[in-house]
């Protein structure tokens, strides 16, 4: 890359803005857009395909006597909108997240939500510096408002208890941040900002503090990344696909942030696909109207280039199968292979590990989708497929495959239902998860599974034959045989109705016959349990011959049934019944060690 010093090729830095679904990140890029354009004329400011674009001039307008434009050459700021709070992730340029700054949008009075956490995983994974506007300043209790203003000059309006009520809630959210292993501080106090986060109180609806939050993104652009703005301005552009969208007249064309280099009608480009790169020409590079002119019948006007930092939206042939998050390379005075190799290899970087088994992942973007896969790596949950996409008919096919019930099971991150698989899903055995926060679909999805092996449990521990220990009391035969009738105490374990029983001589132990009913107080019962005096009826041996008054008998616990209890089903036993298997196992072991292994 060919080093630039003077202005006009610093690009515009990238910024997005992430947070919580509620906390007012999108009427903070309004007020800032709406700002800018009663700042300086209409004009000014250009709107591109999921990005404004706000001049370095606009913004010392709105930030007053925050920002002198003398101490910039960065020509101002490109504020992504990411479709969805998390997308952000996806959005890489080159391995790195493709916006080189992040604003995170935090609700003074709600603080961190789940949806925070998650994008502060992101922005940490990433190493994206970031500054967090804790936004709904101005509905503190007995706030004075003061349009516009720098938040330092609007707290010197407010009363103390107003200004105190809003610190108690800034510093809740400077601990949160601390949670998170970030040291952060008001912004007015931060010395050194690689190393400590920048938090700007401000309200999106008075615009108090929104200049304060512009000079500490341009004071971070300037500092910090100069470097990095430095492109080669005629170079073929690179871009990442934010968005894939069905135009009226143009068929599916791709939003694209194109974040190097310069992209111009006609070039030939390839783009990251669903299944291969696609290679394709560029046959129109459209831009919204400029705000006066929206009232026209097209939104869209056509440009011939775009250079970077620029939000534009891509119409070619055969984008259909375009991903959102996927690299966009023009080709230029390079043989076509090498650039696919380039975008093969950048897709393999979030290339997905799959096994035989295991459930099918679907989420919006390739970031999300390497996000869903981090995340149920960690859960230790395997994946059969995970794709970019809505949910298919075809995905509902393959989870039906699977070889175990539990992972008969679809995660949907941020996708739709296509309406043709609606009906599949109805008749399929298969579980749909969906949910736009990824540990809570997680966590639906783990809670599925421990109530389907408790399910699978219970049933294996109603045929399981359950251990127990019974002394026959003296003084209590009610009859010799066929059968054999005595009344006995359970000592330990469950006595259940048609089981085997005998007793130990020694470590052998040898079967005296079958319980063929069991009274309690003169009513039929199916089972005993520790402690209770019922009657038995045995088939098989006669009292005095075989058993005698006061022997103790066990329930003969088949093998197999020994080794579940004591392999699955210990946790599922009672403690006596659990002490009994243990007791039953040693006398047995001493014969022969393995037995039940």
């Amino acid at each position: 890359m060919t080093n630039h010093t003077n202005a006009d090729t610093l690009r515009t830095p990238i910024v997005a803005v992430l947070g919580h679904v509620d906390h007012g990140k999108t009427s903070l890029l309004d007020k800032i857009r709406g700002s800018a354009v009663s700042e300086g004329e209409a004009g000014a400011i250009t709107q591109h395909i999921g990005a404004t674009d706000i001049p370095l001039d606009t913004i010392s307008g709105m930030a007053g006597e925050l920002i002198d434009p003398t101490d910039f050459d960065l020509p101002g700021l490109l504020f992504i909108d990411t479709p969805g709070h998390h997308s952000f992730s996806t959005l890489r340029a080159r391995g790195g997240a493709l916006a080189d700054i992040a604003v995170l949008v935090v609700d003074v009075n709600d603080g961190f939500q789940p949806q925070t956490e998650e994008a502060v995983d992101i922005l940490r994974r990433t190493g994206t510096p970031f500054v967090v506007a804790a936004n709904k300043a101005d509905t503190t209790p007995g706030w004075n408002p003061q349009d516009g203003q720098p938040i330092q000059r609007s707290l010197e309006a407010q009363s103390e208890r107003a200004e105190s009520m809003l610190n108690e809630n800034l510093y809740e959210i400077i601990g949160q941040l601390s949670d998170a292993g970030f040291s952060a501080d008001l912004y007015w106090r931060v010395q050194d900002f690689q190393k400590n986060i920048g938090v700007v109180p401000l309200s999106a609806l008075t615009g108090e503090g929104v200049p304060d939050l512009l000079t500490v993104l341009m004071g971070l652009s300037q500092r910090f990344m100069k470097e990095e703005m430095q492109i080669d301005v005629q170079g073929p552009g690179e871009g990442t696909v934010l968005e894939v969208k069905d135009e009226r007249g143009f068929g599916a064309t791709i939003d694209t942030v194109v974040y190097d280099g310069v992209v111009r009608n006609g070039d030939q480009v390839v783009v990251g696909g669903q299944e291969e790169p696609i290679v394709t020409e560029i046959r129109a590079l459209l831009q919204p109207r400029p705000l006066e002119e929206i009232r026209t019948e097209k939104q869209f006007e056509k440009v011939a280039e775009v250079g970077a930092a620029a939000g534009v939206k891509i119409a070619a042939p055969d984008l259909d199968r375009a991903m959102a998050g996927a690299p966009v390379r023009i080709v230029r005075d390079r043989p076509v292979e090498d650039v696919v190799e380039e975008v093969k290899a950048e897709l393999a970087e979030i290339e997905v590990e799959t096994a035989d088994n295991g459930v099918v992942v679907k989420a919006d973007t390739l970031g999300s989708l390497e996000a869903m896969a981090n995340a149920l790596r960690e859960a230790e949950v395997p994946i059969l497929r995970a794709e970019v996409g809505d949910i298919a008919p075809r995905d509902i096919a393959v989870a039906e495959t699977a070889n175990q019930d539990e992972h008969k099971a679809i995660l949907g991150f941020n996708v739709d239902l296509l309406t043709n698989a609606e009906t599949e899903l109805e008749s399929a055995d298969v579980k749909l998860f969906t949910d736009d926060v990824i540990y809570q679909l997680i966590e639906e999805y783990e809670t599925f599974v421990e109530e389907k092996q408790r399910a699978q449990q219970e049933t294996v521990l109603d045929k399981v034959v359950r251990p127990a220990r019974f002394r026959i009391l003296p003084d209590h035969t009610f009859r010799q045989n066929d059968p054999a009738v005595v009344g006995v105490e359970v000592i330990s374990g469950t006595v259940q109705n048609n089981r085997n029983v005998g007793l130990f001589e020694g470590n052998e132990f040898d079967r005296v016959g079958q319980l063929s009913g069991i009274q309690k107080q003169g009513d039929d019962v199916d089972e005993a349990r520790s402690g209770e005096r019922v009657s038995i009826a045995i088939d098989g041996p006669t009292v005095g011959r075989g058993i005698e008054e006061g022997d103790t008998l066990w329930t003969e616990v088949p093998e197999k049934h020994a080794k579940i209890l004591e392999q699955e089903l210990k946790e599922e036993i009672t403690a006596d019944e659990r002490e009994t298997l243990s007791a039953y196992l040693e006398t047995k072991r001493k014969r022969d060690p393995f037995w039940g292994k």
